[in-house]
C-alpha cells in the first residue's frame, strides 16, 4: 500500500470524526432546546423531545406519493391514550362506567332482528292505596324486534320521564337495564296532581355496536387541518390527536404544560413552526348502507315507547314521613323554574337590575365549546350596560370580552383547545383550559363556568378523560391558592340529530361522557351545573344548543351560586 493510500484513509477517520463530533454537539443542543424529559415518553410519537415545533423524522412515506396526506380509516398510534400517571385511576374509572356488551349484528344482517320500538311498550307497575307525594313511581318496559319477539340481550340506550305541561313540572326517571330485553324506571313523585309517563327509545342495542366499532376502528374519523405559511407561500396539512408516523413526518405540537398531544403532517416545503391557523377539514368514516339502517329517527331512534295500558297517574298529598329516594335526581321543574335536590337553592334573577348586583365587582371566566358560549351572548344580550368589544376574533371560538365600567364587571369567553370543531381558528387562540386557569389570580369575586364534551365524541374515552384530568388539576391548583373562588363545571346535554351527526355526535356518546365528566369531578368542590337533567326533564325538545328558556334557567343556577342570597 502506499503512502498516499495511508494519508488518504487517515484524512477520512478525521472527516468521519468531526462529522460525529458535531452531530454529537447539535443533538445535545436540541436536547436542552427541547428540555428532554425521560418520564415524559408520552408526549410525543418516535423521539422525546417535547419541544412542539420539533419536527419528528419517521420512515419516509410511500415511494411515487405527491399528494398531501389525508386521515387514514384504519388507526396507527404509537403513543398510549393515557399518560403514565392517569393511566392505573383512569383505567379503573373507565371500567366502572362501561356500557353492557351489545349483540353483534347477524348475519346475514336483518333489520327484523333487531329492536323495535313500536313494538317495545311498557306498564305502570301498580300500587296499593295508590300514590302519593314523596313516593315512587316504577315502569317495566320490555323491549321487542321488528317480529314482535321479546329482546333477549341488554344494551339499547333508553330515557324516561315523568311530566305535567299544566304544572310545568318534570323530572327524569332512573333507568336501569336488567341485561335480559327488560329494564326498569324509577321516578320520584314530587308535585300532587296528575303526571304522564314517557320512555324514549334513543338508541337500539344493534346501533350501538355500530358506534362502538366506529370509535374502536376509526377514532380520527372526523379530522382537522392546519393552514402553514411563510411569506406569500401558505400550505395546509392534515391534523389530529393521533397521526400514523409512517406516512409522513409528522410536526408535534404536544403542549408542553398539560402534556396533550397534537400533531399535523408537516407540510411539504415550509416548517413545523409556520402553524398560523385552524380548522375542522372534515368527516371520512366506513359504514354500510345496512347499518344505516339502524339511525332512521322516528322509526328505530329517536322513538317514543307506547303503554300497554295506561300512562297517567293521579299523585295525592303527601301522608307522614316518607324515605329518601335513592338514587334522587339532581332536580325537577315545577312551575317551569328548575327547583334541585339535595343542591343549593336556585333563584329567579329575572331582570337586569338583580344580575348586575349579583355580578357587581365579579369576574366571569367562560371556557369551552359553543354550549358555554351560549351564556356569553345571554348575559350579553340580558345587561345593557355590559359593552362588548370587537376584538376581531372568530364568532365561533372567540376569545370574547364585555365590560361593565360604572360595576366593574367583566365576562370572558374562550373556546377550549383542540380538538375542537371550529373554523378558522388563529393558531395563537388555541389555549388549553388548564393553561387558562393557571393564569388566573382567582379569588371571592372569581366565577369559573367550564364546559368541555361535545368535540371530544369520536375519540377514544381515554383521549376526554386525559383532557378532564389536566383540568381537574388546574382546577385544583387554582381553588388551593384562591379558595373561594367559584368553580362551576357544566355537563353534557342531549340532542336532535340527522344520520351523519348520530354517527359522529350521538345522544349514546354524549352519554359516555357525561359519565367520565361526573366520575372525574365527584367530590372535587366544585358546583356541577347538570344541562343533562335539564334538558331531558323540560318539556322543549332536545337541542345541542338548548333554548333561551332552558339557558335563563340554567344562568340563575350560576347566579345563584355566585349570590346565594340574591334573586328576584
Amino acid at each position: 500500500m502506499k503512502l498516499r493510500d495511508l494519508t488518504k484513509g487517515k484524512t477520512n477517520k478525521q472527516i468521519l470524526s468531526l462529522l460525529l463530533l458535531t452531530t454529537l454537539i447539535f443533538l445535545l443542543s436540541n436536547i436542552k432546546a427541547g428540555t428532554f424529559k425521560s418520564n415524559q415518553w408520552y408526549k410525543t410519537v418516535t423521539v422525546c423531545f417535547t419541544r412542539p415545533e420539533f419536527e419528528i423524522k419517521t420512515s419516509p412515506p410511500p415511494q411515487g406519493t405527491t399528494k398531501r396526506p389525508t386521515t387514514s380509516t384504519t388507526q396507527r398510534c404509537r403513543y398510549k391514550y393515557l399518560s403514565p400517571g392517569n393511566a392505573e385511576e383512569g383505567r379503573k374509572l373507565l371500567d366502572s362506567i362501561t356500557w353492557p356488551d351489545t349483540p353483534p349484528l347477524s348475519k346475514p344482517f336483518s333489520l327484523n332482528l333487531t329492536t323495535s320500538g313500536v313494538k317495545s311498550s311498557f306498564t305502570i307497575v301498580p300500587r296499593t292505596g295508590g300514590w302519593r307525594v314523596g313516593d315512587e313511581l316504577t315502569v317495566r318496559i320490555q323491549l321487542r324486534d321488528y317480529n314482535g319477539n321479546p329482546k333477549k340481550s341488554g344494551g339499547d340506550f333508553l330515557i324516561s320521564r315523568l311530566h305535567n305541561r299544566e304544572l310545568g313540572a318534570g323530572v327524569v326517571g332512573q333507568v336501569q337495564d336488567h341485561l335480559n330485553g327488560t329494564f326498569t324506571a324509577v321516578f320520584p313523585l314530587l308535585w300532587n296532581g296528575t303526571a304522564d309517563v314517557e320512555v324514549m327509545l334513543v338508541q337500539t342495542s344493534e346501533s350501538i355496536t355500530v358506534l362502538k366499532r366506529l370509535t374502536e376502528e376509526q377514532p380520527s374519523r372526523i379530522f382537522f387541518s392546519s393552514d402553514f405559511r411563510f411569506g406569500h407561500v401558505i400550505e395546509e396539512s392534515t391534523c389530529n390527536v393521533c397521526l400514523d408516523p409512517d406516512r409522513a413526518p409528522l410536526c408535534n405540537f404536544t403542549d408542553l404544560n398539560t402534556g396533550e398531544p397534537w400533531f399535523c403532517y408537516k407540510p411539504s416545503t415550509l416548517g413545523c413552526n409556520t402553524r398560523v391557523g385552524h380548522a375542522k377539514g372534515g368527516f371520512n368514516q366506513r359504514i354500510n348502507k345496512e347499518e344505516e339502517t339502524l339511525f332512521q329517527k322516528g322509526i328505530n331512534m329517536k322513538l317514543l315507547i307506547m303503554a300497554l295500558e295506561n300512562e297517567t297517574v293521579t299523585i295525592l298529598p303527601k301522608a307522614g314521613e316518607t324515605e329518601k329516594i335513592r338514587p334522587e335526581p339532581s332536580g325537577y321543574y315545577y312551575k317551569n323554574q328548575w327547583r334541585t335536590l339535595g343542591g343549593p337553592t336556585v333563584h329567579q334573577f329575572n331582570n337586569a337590575s338583580v344580575i348586575t348586583a349579583c355580578l357587581k365587582g365579579k369576574q366571569l371566566y367562560l371556557f369551552g365549546d359553543s354550549t358555554i358560549r351560549q351564556y356569553y351572548q345571554h348575559i350579553t344580550k340580558t345587561l345593557p350596560n355590559l359593552l362588548t368589544f370587537d376584538k376581531h376574533s372568530s364568532p365561533q371560538s372567540g376569545p370574547f370580552l364585555a365590560v361593565d365600567h360604572t360595576n366593574d364587571i367583566i365576562v370572558t369567553y374562550r373556546c377550549h383547545g383542540p380538538p375542537i370543531r371550529f373554523a378558522n381558528v388563529p393558531v395563537s387562540q388555541l389555549r388549553y383550559v388548564a393553561n387558562e386557569l393557571d393564569g388566573l389570580t382567582g379569588g371571592p369575586n372569581t366565577v369559573v363556568l367550564i364546559g368541555v364534551w361535545s368535540h371530544f365524541s369520536t375519540f377514544p374515552l381515554e383521549v376526554y378523560y386525559q383532557r378532564l384530568m389536566t383540568i381537574r388539576r388546574a382546577v385544583q391548583r387554582l381553588q388551593n391558592r384562591a379558595p373561594e373562588t367559584k368553580v362551576i363545571i357544566r355537563t353534557a346535554n342531549m340532542k336532535d340529530f340527522t344520520l351523519q351527526e348520530s354517527l359522529t355526535n350521538s345522544d349514546w356518546y354524549s352519554l359516555q361522557r357525561d359519565k367520565v365528566l361526573r366520575a372525574v369531578f365527584k367530590d372535587s368542590g366544585v358546583l356541577l351545573l347538570d344541562a343533562w337533567e335539564m334538558g331531558q326533564a323540560h318539556y322543549l325538545p332536545h337541542s345541542l344548543h338548548p333554548q333561551p328558556e332552558i339557558i335563563k334557567l340554567m344562568f340563575d343556577i350560576v347566579l345563584s351560586n355566585t349570590c346565594p342570597k340574591k334573586g328576584g
